[in-house]
């Protein structure tokens, strides 16, 4: 890149900065599209031919930052809002066969997990609250909500592999792990 053409950007980062804030409504967010566009255009830098049109070339860039910014925000929401939608439609019912083939473990590591899993844990899967029950007594969003009890739970799963190790994929049902406080039968 031309030199007086990456001083000419440079110059312009606060008047940069201010549009994408204006559109975005955060300054963090704003900063990082702005950083991600001045990537793309030190990469694309050669096809400027002076400083004079630099500024509205690198304007371009941004609004084409913040398209992709909106596009792929919106692929985000549209993917919670499937998750939350799937989470909180199907509540499967406590089976008492398959609570007494789960290894004792669990209410011991559900205790490891960081406390806002542990929470989602503990009142979802092993109290039976729906994730928009979760939702509103954990003052979050249905969204929210349903991405934290499928981290919680692939944090326990996680967790029930490395504590328990083979006893785990042969569904606990002859409990021999260190954790368990079933005897072997």
């Amino acid at each position: 890149m031309n030199e007086r053409i990456q001083q000419v950007l440079v110059d312009n980062h606060r008047k940069f900065l201010a549009f994408l804030e204006r559109r975005v409504g955060s300054r963090e967010v704003a900063e990082d599209i702005l950083q991600e566009a001045f990537v793309r255009g030190v990469q694309r830098a050669d096809s400027i031919r002076d400083e004079e049109s630099a500024t509205a070339w690198f304007y371009r860039m941004l609004r084409n930052a913040l398209v992709d910014h909106y596009r792929k925000r919106g692929t985000e929401a549209r993917a919670l809002e499937g998750l939350a939608a799937e989470t909180g439609t199907i509540q499967p019912s406590p089976d008492d066969e398959l609570m007494g083939t789960v290894c004792d473990c669990i209410g011991s590591l559900v205790e490891t997990l960081k406390g806002e899993y542990a929470e989602a844990i503990r009142r979802v899967d092993l109290g039976g609250s729906s994730v928009k029950a979760f939702a509103a007594k954990a003052g979050i969003t249905p969204n929210n909500a349903a991405v934290r009890v499928h981290r919680a739970r692939e944090a326990l799963r996680r967790q029930v592999v490395r504590v328990c190790g083979t006893c785990a994929t042969h569904g606990c049902s002859d409990c021999h792990c260190q954790g368990s406080t079933k005897q072997p039968g």
